[in-house]
């Protein structure tokens, strides 16, 4: 991470500033006040450990007043800090078994608190496994949308054989050739904004395709049935699309008695044979859930939305040790992130340890 301070009058290092504002996010911190309260509680021997160093004449570490971590959170890169955060997630986890493949689902998120009369809302676009560690994240630009974000979102992540979930704003051919160059296989959403291809898969006869999968589920006081069936093709208006699927789903609702019937069209660049029904079934929920395991978190238990941050880069950068919260603590096993973030903020030292400090 790049220092951006002048080196005169710098009394506290970048990186522990940094790790310190990291740590306070694992205990819960959810806004710069919070982090500046938590550094002013550590103990000592939390401050040296953080890489703090102690004064020359008394032998005691002065934590940095909340003042000065703010500015400091203002200042920073926010890209290079996404960046690290996604290279130690990745380094962190174990290695994946050999027949799992790698699964990443790109999805954008705006920051509805950061709005003002003269400025749109901070937007940003992530790539996350599904299992919940967000791998790599950039602020989509303010006169854009998240199109143009997506290659440079990717470029830093190892796409070898990887499975690039997405929803139909990134059904584009140029982001289908360019997973292809670096050897990823696409999983993306098809609908009337693609009118072409959405009729073409649409008038597929899918009533005479057999079905590879089906399931029942229920949640959210309604019923569901989950159909999928996929086409093999070579005449997808897709580059190197090898199939197509339709996912139908019957929701009734226990309340009132309405049934609701809902088509999906997708394509794939995965071979016939290359996923089984169930394992197909089992990623496109797992985009879906993505606002669930980073959205919904961020704003419910980080109430991210609610946060009326907006000075300099602070919005943007906020964002990233909420995600290394989130990814670390799912790494470690923890489905209640509420309940992680109460566990570590009972021990200034356990923070560190998740960190690989202590």
């Amino acid at each position: 991470m790049p220092d951006p301070r002048a080196r005169r009058g710098i009394r506290y290092p970048w990186a522990a500033l940094l790790t310190a504002a990291a740590a306070a996010v694992l205990a819960g911190a959810a806004s710069v006040t919070a982090i500046g309260e938590w550094v002013a509680d550590a103990p000592q021997r939390i401050l040296a450990l953080l890489g703090f160093r102690p004064d020359p004449l008394t032998g005691l570490v002065h934590p940095p007043h909340a003042t000065t971590v703010r500015l400091v959170l203002a200042s920073a890169d926010g890209d290079a800090l996404d960046r690290a955060i996604g290279d130690f997630l990745q380094e962190r986890k174990a290695p994946a078994p050999s027949s799992g493949r790698k699964v990443i689902a790109v999805d954008g998120k705006t920051l509805r608190g950061t709005r003002t009369a003269n400025r749109p809302a901070t937007a940003l676009i992530a790539a996350m496994t599904h299992s919940g560690e967000v791998l790599a994240q950039r602020q989509i630009d303010g006169k854009s949308n998240e199109i143009p974000a997506f290659v440079p979102l990717l470029n830093g992540i190892d796409l070898t054989d990887a499975l690039i979930t997405a929803d139909a704003l990134h059904t584009q051919h140029d982001h289908a050739a360019y997973l292809h160059e670096r050897g990823a296989h696409c999983l993306a959403v098809v609908k009337r904004n693609h009118p072409g291809l959405h009729e073409r898969i649409r008038r597929h006869p899918w009533r005479e395709i057999r079905l590879d999968h089906a399931e029942r589920a229920r949640a959210h006081h309604r019923n569901e049935i989950r159909r999928l069936k996929t086409a093999a093709s070579a005449h997808i208006d897709y580059p190197h699309a090898r199939q197509a699927l339709q996912v139908v789903r019957w929701r009734r609702d226990l309340g009132t008695g309405k049934l609701t019937i809902e088509r999906i069209y997708l394509v794939t660049s995965l071979p016939p044979g290359a996923a089984d029904g169930s394992e197909l079934a089992a990623w496109i929920r797992g985009h879906w859930r993505i606002e669930n395991q980073l959205d919904h978190v961020r704003d419910r238990t980080f109430h991210a939305d609610a946060s009326h941050i907006r000075t300099r880069h602070l919005p943007r950068v906020m964002a990233g040790p909420r995600n290394l919260a989130i990814g670390v603590h799912r790494q470690d096993g923890h489905t209640n992130i509420a309940a992680a973030l109460r566990r570590t903020a009972r021990d200034h030292l356990r923070p560190l340890t998740t960190l690989g400090l202590a």
